[in-house]
């Protein structure tokens, strides 16, 4: 079969541009359980989509292909691309653009005269394409279930006409922000296409979140119908009731949050471990268990959710400087769960009730140099905490100033 450069299966292209743009390091002999022809066609089809961002380096292992993109240099998320060149059949696309036409042109049409006029203008073609009546009726219905189309009914018959074009002129920036901070913002991006510029510029862009966007979809509307979902990775397959969406604002890894009728609990799942998603039947307890995951996260930091663990309390106060409110409103700004104190002009304490106090580690270490107590229930997350921020104090010299943590 000739080389297309058109994706036909997303889950394939996604995992090896995680594998080029996450990782990076792999030669072509490396890339387990995957033919050297499969290789080439997909690092083939990455070129020409990405062809710009594409670099490779020589060791002694080999040479390795891998994606370069710095996501500060721009506002638009290249690994939208991807979703703009999947393969589709001449017979679709034959279809939709003269169907978008003869609507356009003239009152609205029916069944009959759609077909009619489809085949008259394809009778013409080098190779004749014949549409029937089933085919066409369920394209229609697709297109109206997706907003492109409206229909009417006149006394027995279904007249169909174009769906009026939206007018975005006046909201051309809030689709781009959601574009790139947004789940599914591969949505904003197709829609702010038509404009070449744009207003935002970022300090920390997430981008890979985009190859996860299908299978966000699917997810989110299985959470808006309240439904439960089969979710497969490689070869394992769960059926999970899916409750809601987490994005770290730290790495912007996504997580599915759910509950597994096989272990009778709520996980949390990342979603680029999922390589599909079928929609299932309605949950009948679905608001029940929303309402459990909404009182569990009142003691989550970021996604650990082990209803059995124990609250923990973490407490730390921290020193705030002359002309250094900002910090104060950092603290405010980023508690999510936990509680914020002012002491007096210089001191503030943070709180938080926590089911896995390891989670907040990361986050405590950006006040290094700053926090005056430390306190955790738990008091291995404590010492680990307290080895990391010496260690720091010792790389740059200040640990015998005074500013060790108590």
């Amino acid at each position: 079969m000739p080389f297309s450069e058109l994706v036909k299966s997303f889950e394939k292209i996604r995992g090896y541009i995680r594998e080029f743009y996450v990782y990076g390091f792999r030669i072509r002999s490396e890339f387990d359980g995957k033919s050297g022809r499969t290789y080439d066609n997909e690092r083939r089809r990455m070129e020409c989509v990405l062809g710009e961002y594409t670099a490779s380096a020589r060791d002694q292992r080999g040479k390795n292909i891998y994606l370069s993109i710095d996501s500060r240099s721009g506002g638009r998320n290249p690994l939208y691309r991807l979703f703009r060149t999947c393969s589709f059949t001449d017979r679709d696309i034959t279809f939709h653009f003269l169907l978008l036409d003869m609507l356009g042109e003239t009152e609205p049409l029916t069944l009959s005269q759609i077909l009619d006029r489809l085949n008259s203008r394809t009778a013409g073609f080098s190779e004749p394409m014949i549409f029937d009546d089933s085919g066409v009726r369920k394209k229609l219905f697709e297109y109206e279930s997706l907003g492109l189309i409206r229909a009417e009914r006149d006394g027995r018959n279904v007249q169909y006409y174009r769906a009026e074009t939206l007018d975005l002129s006046g909201c051309v920036d809030a689709l781009e922000l959601f574009s790139e901070i947004s789940p599914c913002g591969v949505l904003g991006s197709f829609l702010a296409d038509e404009k070449h510029r744009s207003a935002f510029e970022f300090k920390h862009h997430y981008i890979t979140f985009a190859l996860d966007s299908d299978i966000l979809c699917g997810l989110l509307c299985a959470i808006s119908e309240k439904r439960s979902v089969i979710v497969k990775n490689n070869s394992h397959s769960w059926e999970l009731v899916p409750l809601r969406i987490f994005t770290s604002v730290q790495n912007g890894r996504q997580w599915l949050m759910a509950y597994s009728p096989g272990v009778h609990e709520i996980r949390s799942y990342r979603l680029d471990f999922i390589t599909d998603v079928r929609i299932g039947e309605v949950s009948p307890r679905f608001d029940e268990l929303r309402g459990v995951l909404s009182n569990m996260q009142r003691h989550m930091w970021g996604v650990s959710c082990n209803k059995r663990a124990r609250v923990q309390r973490v407490e730390f106060l921290i020193y705030i400087g002359e002309n250094e409110e900002y910090i104060y409103r950092r603290l405010l700004r980023e508690r999510r769960c936990g509680k914020v104190e002012r002491i007096d002009e210089h001191t503030a304490r943070f709180s938080a009730e926590l089911v896995d106090s390891a989670e907040i580690r990361s986050w405590i270490r950006t006040f290094t140099g700053r926090i005056i107590r430390l306190d955790f229930g738990d008091r291995t997350a404590e010492n680990l905490l307290r080895s990391d921020m010496e260690k720091m104090y010792e790389i740059y010299g200040i640990g015998d100033d005074g500013n060790a943590v108590p």
